[in-house]
C-alpha cells in the first residue's frame, strides 16, 4: 500500500487560541471519547472498497485532533480497532494494521512539535513485533508532552482490559505483594491501560448506532454518551461543536440529587 502524504495539523494562530480559550471558559469535557463508527458504511454508499472508508475515517480522526484542540479538549480517546474486529476479513485487518503504521510515521512529527502525547491502549501481544516497535516509538517520544493526550484504542475490549487488570492484581496477591482490603478502585484503575488518563466525560458515538461496544467500561461509569447520526468518515468540527453542546446541556449528578 503507498503512503499518501498526510495533511499537516495547522500551527497554533491567535483564533486558534481564541477558540480553545472560549471553549475552556464554557467549561468543555475535558475527555472526549469517540467510537468512530461507519467507514464500512460510507464506502459502500459510495462504491468503493471498505478500505477506502477506513483510508477516509483516518482524516476524519485528524479533524476531530484539531477539534478537540480547538474547542478546549485536553484528551481524547479514539476507538480504532477493537478485540472482537479480529472477525473481519484478514485483507481488512491488514488494512487497518498498516493505517496505524501510516499514522505513526506522517502524523508523529507533527504531534510531537504541536505538545501532543500519544498512548496505544489495548492488549499489543497480537500485534506483529514491528507494529509492537513502532507503537513504543511513539509513545516514547511523546511521553513528555503535555498540552494535549491523544489515546488511540488499538486491539482493544473493555473486558480483555479488566480481565487483564484482574491477572495483574491476582498474581500479586499470589506473589504476597497485595493483600485483599489493598484491592481499592484506585488499585484497580491504576492497572488499567488508562492508568494516569482521566475519565472520559463525553462518549460519542457516529453512525446512528446506539451502543457501547465494549469501549472503556470501566472509565465510563458515569460519562455522558452522545449518538450521532453522521457516518464517521464525513465527522467534522461542526458535529464535534454539536455533541458538546448536547454535552453542557446535561445535569452530570454522578449519583447524586440534581439542582430540580
Amino acid at each position: 500500500m503507498t503512503a499518501k502524504p498526510a495533511p499537516q495539523m495547522p500551527a497554533p494562530t491567535p483564533e486558534r487560541n481564541d477558540a480553545k480559550a472560549a471553549g475552556a471558559a464554557a467549561g468543555v469535557a475535558l475527555h472526549v471519547a469517540i467510537i468512530m463508527d461507519g467507514n464500512g458504511r460510507w464506502a459502500a454508499a459510495r462504491g468503493l472498497p471498505r478500505a477506502d472508508g477506513h483510508r477516509a475515517g483516518v482524516e476524519a480522526a485528524r479533524r476531530a485532533v484539531e477539534a478537540a484542540r480547538d474547542l478546549g479538549v485536553t484528551a481524547l480517546t479514539l476507538y480504532s480497532f477493537s478485540t472482537e474486529n479480529w472477525r473481519r476479513p484478514a485483507g481488512e485487518i491488514r488494512d487497518l494494521m498498516n493505517l496505524l503504521r501510516q499514522f505513526i510515521f506522517q502524523d508523529l512529527p507533527t504531534l510531537k512539535k504541536e505538545g501532543v502525547r500519544v498512548r496505544v491502549i489495548g492488549d499489543r501481544a497480537s500485534l506483529d513485533p514491528e507494529l509492537r516497535m513502532l507503537v513504543a516509538r511513539a509513545e516514547g517520544e511523546t511521553a513528555g508532552n503535555e498540552r494535549f493526550l491523544l489515546q488511540i484504542a488499538f486491539n482493544y475490549g473493555g473486558r480483555d482490559e479488566i480481565t487483564r487488570a484482574a491477572r495483574a492484581i491476582a498474581k500479586e496477591a499470589a506473589a504476597g505483594a497485595l493483600k485483599p482490603e489493598e484491592v481499592t478502585e484506585a488499585a484497580f484503575a491504576a492497572r488499567l491501560d488508562t492508568a494516569d488518563a482521566p475519565e472520559p466525560d463525553l462518549v460519542i458515538r457516529t453512525s446512528g448506532e446506539k451502543r457501547i461496544s465494549n469501549f472503556l467500561l470501566w472509565q465510563a461509569a458515569y460519562a455522558e454518551y452522545v449518538f450521532l447520526d453522521v457516518l464517521w468518515p464525513d465527522f467534522d468540527h461542526a458535529h464535534f461543536v454539536r455533541a458538546l453542546e448536547e454535552f453542557h446541556g446535561r445535569e452530570r449528578r454522578f449519583g447524586g440529587v440534581g439542582a430540580a
